[in-house]
């Protein structure tokens, strides 16, 4: 995977990131979701690498990527800091202006990204999301039952963590088993679970979701009457829960000054399952973006 790319490990200011980058033209970054890493982007980075130089890393306490504390109040975690470690690993590789699109976690990371470094980003793709403050304030028991991890892994440690621990495997092959048949390749599968298989990997994930309980909450009330300025992409899959339970390229609106959005052919897990379609989405967004 990711033949002609690079592997680099760059020191942020909170953390190490791990990376791989490659292709020539405008960067774009790239951030992968739960429970994945950047390997979630094997197929549709080298496509990318044809327009764009693309850059897709390991957030923090994900893959190979550093694993600090999350403190008291999970601020470890917050997509605050996980965004700050995203724009330094940029600027570290010679871009200080960038696209960026994230799946899942990325897409969180991403846009506090926007909203926090709004001179640094020039065009967000939004990957089957929506904020997360619409999601925890209009929680409803359709969300809760699709979506029930985000209640299971904000509890108080070491319940989840010791519970995935002992089932990493099945854990894993619970949350790939809605993707279409061989989109999570046999490749693909084994880096996730080595990757997952260290306990501080599966700490740092529930860090992540116990910060958007939390602290990542105070941040987005405290910017509810701004929007994301540059053009936002929302995409999502058709045969995805978030697709049936809201309206996403509303719920977007309601975040950005410029959404387009559309919906793909997959379930949420369309990056891996039709990544000809994700790039050709993806490279017409920016293109006409720059």
């Amino acid at each position: 995977m990711f033949e002609n790319f690079t592997r680099v490990e760059i020191e942020a200011s909170g953390a190490t990131i791990a990376c791989v980058h490659g292709g020539s033209g405008p960067p774009l970054l790239l951030l992968h979701g739960y429970p994945q890493t950047h390997v979630m982007w094997h197929t549709v980075a080298p496509l990318l690498a044809k327009d764009f130089t693309v850059v897709a890393t390991d957030l923090r306490g994900y893959g190979d990527s550093g694993k600090p504390p999350g403190g008291a109040d999970h601020s470890g975690y917050s997509k605050r800091a996980m965004a700050q470690d995203q724009v330094e690993v940029m600027s570290r590789l010679g871009f200080e202006r960038f696209a960026v699109a994230g799946h899942d976690r990325g897409g969180r990371v991403a846009h506090r990204m926007a909203l926090d470094h709004p001179d640094r980003i020039t065009a967000l793709a939004v990957l089957d999301i929506v904020s997360t403050h619409r999601l925890y304030r209009d929680s409803t028991r359709e969300f809760a039952t699709a979506y029930f991890w985000w209640y299971f892994l904000i509890q108080p440690a070491p319940l989840p963590e010791t519970m995935i621990a002992g089932s990493v495997e099945f854990w894993l092959k619970e949350k790939f088993g809605k993707a279409a048949p061989g989109a999570i390749t046999g490749e693909a599968f084994a880096e996730y679970l080595r990757c997952f298989r260290n306990p501080e990997a599966i700490h740092a994930s529930c860090e992540d979701y116990r910060a958007a309980a939390s602290i990542d909450l105070v941040h987005d009330e405290t910017d509810l009457q701004r929007k994301i300025s540059c053009p936002l992409l929302a995409l999502w899959g058709e045969h995805a829960p978030m697709h049936r339970l809201y309206d996403v390229a509303a719920t977007w609106r309601e975040r950005a000054t410029n959404v387009t959005g559309t919906s793909l052919p997959g379930t949420h897990y369309f990056a891996e399952e039709i990544p000809e379609l994700v790039a050709d989405q993806l490279r017409a967004f920016f293109r006409a973006k720059q």
